[in-house]
């Protein structure tokens, strides 16, 4: 998400989209950072559906806090503590997943980090971490997860992105760069693959803890500024749960989610 420019729309928050089952059997899905956020209410939907989650974040008592809680409400789900910037625990978190289940059918690189600002603040420590979880981290996750796919015959990865990955703002320089390469990446191992599906889910503004990262106070509070025109998380959610839907010959590629209000 970049930082915001001056809209004169302004919009009500937007209810959650409805939880209605998912067609099909169940799937195994992994969902980085998960712990909050869009990972969260991924985790929750794909759940109500149906589907066994795995959640991974670095926030362990968080992360195993919204699992009970899924568990509480009928799901099944199970929390690892990740760190998508260490490889190791990326491959840990997708044998976690394939001990308790069996398989990994889907895997969800929704980790991100988001501190914006200008490049002359040259802020290179923040870049290298946008760098390391945006981009590296989701590379991690196909390391991690494409050969087990391949022995199965078949999986899902579900890469989220940005509309950030589509245009260029002030402060979102760096950002936008490791969102754009989310992109094409993606789109790589879509045409490299005949019997995996890849999707690029690109969100708007969203409510998340995205703006908490961010050290440029002018930065900061441009972007919270923006958050009452921003979607639920829930939102987001329900574009992954419908992605992950489709029939296994069928590969949505791109979904772009934003509130009607941003420009």
């Amino acid at each position: 998400m970049a930082a915001p420019l001056p809209t004169p729309f302004r919009s009500a928050p937007a209810p959650a989209p409805a939880t209605g089952p998912i067609p099909g059997p169940g799937k195994v899905v992994l969902i980085t950072g998960a712990s909050s956020g869009i990972g969260e209410a991924a985790a929750r939907r794909l759940a109500a559906a149906g589907h066994p989650v795995v959640l991974g974040a670095r926030r362990t008592e968080r992360v195993a806090a919204v699992a009970k809680e899924i568990e509480a409400a009928g799901g099944t789900a199970v929390a690892h503590e990740l760190d998508v910037t260490v490889l190791d625990s990326v491959r840990a978190f997708v044998a976690a997943g394939r001990e308790r289940f069996g398989r990994v059918d889907v895997l969800v690189n929704n980790a991100g980090v988001m501190p914006l600002s200008p490049l002359d603040a040259l802020k290179v420590d923040e870049w290298d971490r946008m760098i390391d979880v945006n981009l590296r981290g989701v590379l991690y996750g196909i390391a991690a997860v494409l050969p087990l796919m391949r022995a199965q015959g078949g999986g899902h990865i579900v890469n989220i992105s940005s509309v950030s990955g589509l245009r260029v703002d002030p402060t979102a320089a760096v950002y936008s760069a490791t969102k754009f390469a989310v992109r094409a990446l993606s789109e790589g191992l879509r045409q490299e693959s005949r019997d995996l599906r890849v999707t690029v889910v690109s969100p708007g503004f969203t409510r998340s803890e995205l703006a908490d990262g961010i050290s440029d106070s002018a930065v900061r509070e441009a972007v919270r500024g923006a958050m009452d025109i921003a979607i639920p998380a829930a939102a987001v959610g329900e574009a992954i749960a419908y992605a992950v839907a489709q029939p296994d010959d069928v590969d949505v590629s791109e979904l772009v989610v934003r509130p009607t209000a941003q420009g």
